[in-house]
């Protein structure tokens, strides 16, 4: 049997880059920070914790998608490594901060 792709991993976490408590999303994996959009690179595939290089990933653009909203591109300050994460701009508690991401989608920042 194959294994799937995606593990549901929706742990609340402090954000390695400003500090902010964020909460779980509740419907999905939260895999960054919705005040400044960093991550960690923790995984390979979504909620696997199994990449092993802990550096900060850093949200470098973003693009709207019809269908997932805004796709946002992190980039790990220690590999170089880009995945692309879908937004969280639907969560009521601590929705993705949509003045970033249209600011980085406009290639503002």
């Amino acid at each position: 049997m194959e294994e799937k792709r995606f593990r549901k991993n929706d742990d609340g976490f402090v954000c390695a880059v400003c500090g902010r408590d964020v909460t779980p999303l509740k419907f999905t994996s939260r895999n960054h920070c919705p005040f400044c959009l960093s991550s960690v690179h923790l995984d390979v595939n979504p909620g696997d914790r199994a990449a092993g290089c802990g550096g900060i990933m850093d949200a470098v653009k973003t693009e709207p998608d019809p269908k997932k909203g805004f796709v946002i591109y992190h980039k790990c300050r220690k590999c170089g490594a880009v995945r692309k994460n879908r937004a969280a701009v639907g969560d009521c508690d601590q929705p993705d901060d949509t003045d970033l991401l249209i600011a980085l989608t406009a290639g503002e920042i």
